[in-house]
């Protein structure tokens, strides 16, 4: 149908704007949703598979090849779809198939019959009658082959990991081939279901005595204090509050008893806090205890130790009569009342023990193989928090009563499959759900008052104060909610009407298609070293597999999930089970690239999505896509995250995913030219970045978005030869010969986006700050902090939604093992904006920025995060020891040297003085560097004379400022150059733009 030659929409036009507008909203849209259903990480938004995939599959109108059958056909599509105008000519038509796009991308549209008769009737036009083929080897979550069923494809779908083959196989087989019948089925043997296990463990879970139910047991792992004198026991919790709802504000509060030759105790009680002092402060920080009775730290590694010695500490320890004798301790129980409005908080009786003793002796009589005894692995930073702190098996993860509750499910559903095999994905996924919220691991939202869900990020975090579920109840995380929530997503699916597709476990490099048989290969491959889905899906993997491994044996046939082929970077695997390092992520994902490029038709199209943050990601994944094949002909940026989302903030995290759109590569391409690229590379990076700018694309997110224009030019060729006829790759080449060789050609690409985001900034003369130019440019901090600002934009929406809601939960952690957890702490808590030092070393190198020469001046850079010192930090630095006090007397005094204002903390030296002399002690491990003037004078940069003015506003010295910025209008423009740009780069609402906005205002006129 569509002829090799014709252009489809997604190689030459996207509306990036509204597309990524509905998919960040599609991630507070809950209530039916796929994502639902079974938990997966990084899933792609529906909204941006279901747009992207509509670009792929449609030819473009204006396009001389395009069949003239496609625009008759697709002008009739459209006619019904509100809010499109017939369009009269081919650029008409364009624009109103990438309308279409845009509003298909809609959530709330994406199961109207006019949108998915006129989706598919435009799908049929371009391809007849037999349904184009989507593969996704890398299917994940399933969101990619899920939309292909949606337009109307066939989609096959394939993953390594069994865990996600069974979401696959239940959206993609189940539930299209069942329809809502499978929600009224599961609804009567959900139903069937709670009642045994409700009735088989009612000891365990029992009712108060005045009729309420508890809904959440809220529990302390617990340490002793090691103080000689104390001995106390200590509750490890972050808070003591219990509900932050300003109408019910509840907390608890103890008294400390010192009984005569014994440790001190603490005595709880509930009551109603007039505000935050009224309630004590956690008992935790860092993975520090602070024992409450005598105040001792017990450091971390003795926590540890403590902790791993009741193997990680979920479970009570009870005396033979049920009596707690150590252990967990439980801090509260949530009940609710049918009578009475709202959460009740009450603290633990003698009963809530008999009935957890009643749950211990229960599970020491199953039989072992209902129980994961699985390890879990040691190495692997996503899961290891476990193992540290002695929860050594997945079993571990779990309380004695929460692993009762489970082997309790799994035996029924093991049951119940057996009987109905149709419905054993569909209770699998309800069983994963109840998994998500049934371990130690889950913690209580005091705001919301709900439980929250284990994986509120994409590791298994140590969690000092968790909250068991009471499975039975119907609140969040209950068993009945669990069912509700699953049919809640087939009800929504099955209303589209969707064909079936074909699921597969499989690896990408080995797929079984035939040759030419795919006219879209369509994924989100793995993100380098970002997430280890194989070792994250053993927790749910584990359980998965005691029940239904009878009904999927194809899916459940490993002990744990298999690990050995999965491809990404994971230097745990150096510990003696082989190396999966950068070479083996390059040469593992050329191959899955160059079998895809032999599954695509002639005229098929391919398009991988990556976001990763770091260079290093990037180039291997573009250097295996090089090498298996494959061509860049466009790329599109499409916002994919929340706004507001914790991870976002404070740092250079990625918003948006970036859609790369690629051919393959003819056999008989020629070798390419490496100065003919070179001239076109500037100008394809300045004017994508225009593009997107317009687009509101901004920060990394934009950096990341002009690889595309940039693979565009350099992958249509098999290799590139610069004039002396040797190779230049991608990567650096240390062995080359000519420089760009030595460099690599992505080296290039960072430098060209440098110079084009400085130009934006800050005017052309910084983007070439060349030897002949410098005197025209701004110094180098200037541009080192311009750059970096610039690059930490985000492109989400600062006013999106931040609201926490009970499915979606991202958990800070408080676990001081936890790397990526401390590197938050101290965003929190330290002034200044980070960056991941790859990102920032890459921009900056290319352009003759030393970044490691302003440590301690303009930047910190510790464990691989560089961060942008704060104004507030570089007082001294500027004024000395005396601060902005100093520099206003001296004004007063009419001590401005030579006519100009001079910064106390820079003075006069002598020309044999290597380093300046700076008033009052500097920083540790700050450089006394700077700049010389001809006098031999240290002279302050246009950068330090901008945060001095600043913190002279802060300080409220008007006089002095004014005085300093009647200075700077008569020395030039270059102070109020960089002002305005600072005031434009500094994120909104920060303490840096208030300041720079104030200052400005200042200016005298």
């Amino acid at each position: 149908m569509i002829p090799r030659e014709c252009k489809r929409l997604a190689e030459v036009d996207f509306p990036i704007a509204a597309v990524s507008r509905h998919s960040a909203r599609e991630k507070s849209i809950r209530h039916g949703h796929p994502s639902t259903l079974h938990l997966w990480w990084a899933r792609r938004p529906l909204a941006a598979c279901r747009a992207v995939l509509m670009g792929l599959l449609l030819p473009d109108p204006c396009d001389p090849h395009c069949p003239a059958e496609f625009r008759t056909a697709a002008r009739r599509a459209l006619k019904p779809v509100p809010g499109i105008a017939d369009p009269k000519d081919n650029v008409a038509l364009r624009k109103a198939l990438l309308q279409f796009i845009a509003d298909f991308a809609n959530w709330d549209h994406s199961a109207e019959p006019i949108y998915l008769d006129a989706a598919r009737a435009l799908v049929r036009a371009a391809h007849g009658e037999e349904a184009p083929l989507v593969v996704d080897p890398f299917a994940g979550g399933g969101s990619i082959p899920l939309e292909a069923l949606r337009v109307g494809c066939d989609a096959f779908a394939s993953d390594l990991n069994p865990v996600a083959c069974l979401i696959l196989k239940v959206m993609l087989e189940d539930i299209p081939r069942h329809g809502t019948r499978l929600a009224d089925e599961l609804r009567r043997v959900g139903a069937e279901i709670k009642a045994t296990a409700e009735k088989e463990l009612a000891q365990c879970y029992p009712p108060d005595p005045d009729g309420a139910r508890p809904i959440a047991y809220l529990w302390a792992r617990t340490v002793r204090c090691e103080s000689p004198n104390c001995g106390a026991e200590i509750p490890l919790t972050r808070s003591f509050w219990l509900c932050k709802r300003a109408s019910r504000r509840r907390a608890l509060r103890y008294e400390i008893k010192r009984p005569r030759g014994k440790a001190p105790l603490l005595e709880f009680e509930v009551f109603q806090p007039e505000s935050e002092s009224d309630v004590p402060r956690g008992t935790v920080a860092r993975a520090n205890a602070t024992c409450p009775c005598c105040h001792v730290v017990i450091p971390a590694q003795r926590v540890r130790i403590q902790l791993s010695a009741q193997h990680g500490g979920a479970d009570a320890i009870l005396d033979e009569k049920g009596n707690r004798i150590g252990g967990a301790l439980l801090l509260a129980v949530v009940t609710h009342k049918h009578s009475v409005s709202g959460r009740q908080f009450r603290l633990s009786t003698k009963r809530d023990y008999n009935a957890v003793s009643a749950a211990q002796r229960a599970v020491a009589e199953l039989p072992k193989r209902l129980v994961p005894d699985e390890p879990v692995d040691q190495y692997h930073h996503d899961v290891n928090r476990l193992p540290m702190y002695g929860a050594a098996t997945w079993g571990d993860a779990f309380s004695a009563r929460q692993k009762l509750a489970l082997a309790t499910l799994v035996s029924e559903v093991r049951d119940r499959s057996a009987c109905l095999p149709s419905l054993a994905g569909i209770l699998g996924t309800v069983l994963a759900r109840c998994l998500d919220y049934w371990s130690a691991h889950a913690t209580w939202a005091q705001e919301g008052e709900f439980v929250r869900s284990t994986f509120g990020r994409q590791a298994i975090a140590m969690v000092w104060d968790y909250a068991e579920v009471a499975p039975w109840a119907e609140a969040s995380g209950g068993f009945h909610g669990a069912v509700e929530w699953v049919c809640r997503v087939i009800e929504a699916t099955a209303e589209g009407q969707f064909g079936s597709g074909q699921t597969q476990i499989a690896d990408a490099r080995d797929s079984v298609l035939p040759a030419d048989s795919a006219s879209v290969w369509f994924t989100d491959p793995p993100y380098y070293e970002a997430v280890g889905y194989s070792y994250l899906s053993d927790y749910f993997y584990v359980w998965e597999k005691r029940a239904l491994a009878a009904a999927l044996p194809s899916l459940y046939s490993t002990s744990v999930a298999p690990k050995q082929r999965e491809i990404i970077v994971d230097d745990s695997t150096t510990r003696g089970r082989g190396t999966k390092d950068r070479a083996f992520f390059e040469s593992a994902m050329a191959a899955a690239f160059a079998r895809g490029a032999q599954v695509v038709k002639d005229n098929g199209l391919a398009c991988v999505v990556f976001a990763h943050k770091t260079t290093e990601g990037w180039e291997a994944l573009l250097s295996g896509m090089a090498s298996g094949g494959w061509t860049v002909c466009a790329s599109w940026p499409i916002t994919t995250e929340r706004p507001g989302r914790l991870r976002a903030q404070a740092s250079a995290a990625l918003s948006a995913s970036v859609h790369l759109i690629c051919r393959p590569r003819p056999a008989d391409a020629p070798t390419g030219g490496w100065e003919d690229i070179m001239r076109e590379l500037p100008v394809r990076i300045s004017s994508w970045m225009e593009r997107l700018s317009g687009e509101a694309i901004r920060g990394a997110d934009l950096v990341f978005s002009c690889i595309g224009p940039a693979m565009e030019l350099f992958s249509r060729y098999p290799k590139v030869e610069n004039a002396e006829g040797e190779e230049v790759g991608l990567a650096p080449n240390p062995a080359g010969k000519s420089p760009a060789a030595q460099r690599g050609f992505l080296s290039y690409v960072w430098e060209a986006v440098g110079r084009a985001a400085l130009r934006q900034v800050l005017g052309q003369a910084e983007g070439e700050a060349t030897n002949s130019s410098a005197a025209a440019a701004l110094e180098e901090d200037a541009r080192l902090t311009a750059l970096f600002l610039w690059t930490l934009q985000s492109t989400a929406n600062d006013n999106g939604d931040t609201t926490q809601r009970e499915d979606d939960q991202e958990e800070d952690t408080d676990d001081a093992d936890d790397a990526e957890a401390r590197s938050r702490g101290r965003r929190a808590r330290t002034p200044g904006f980070t960056l991941i030092y790859d990102i920032a070393r890459r921009f900056t190198q290319p352009l003759h920025i030393k970044l490691d020469d302003w440590k301690g001046r303009v930047v910190e850079i510790e464990k691989g995060i560089v961060r942008l010192l704060s104004v507030s930090e570089r007082s001294e630095q500027l004024f000395g020891a005396e601060g902005a006090a100093a520099m206003a007397d001296a004004l007063e005094q009419g001590e401005a040297k030579d006519g100009r204002i001079q910064l106390p903390g820079f003075e006069i030296r002598n020309e044999s003085t290597r380093a300046p002399a700076v008033r009052g002690r500097p920083r540790r491990g700050a450089r006394r560097g700077g700049e010389t003037g001809p006098a031999g004078r240290r002279e302050p940069t246009t950068l330090d004379r901008v945060h001095a003015a600043m913190l002279l506003q802060a300080s409220g010295q008007s006089g002095a400022l004014r005085a300093l910025l009647e200075d700077e209008q008569r020395r030039g423009p270059d102070f109020f150059r960089l002002a305005n740009a600072l005031s434009a780069l500094y994120p909104k609402n920060s303490e840096e733009k208030r300041l720079v906005d104030a200052m400005l205002v200042a200016v005298p006129r």
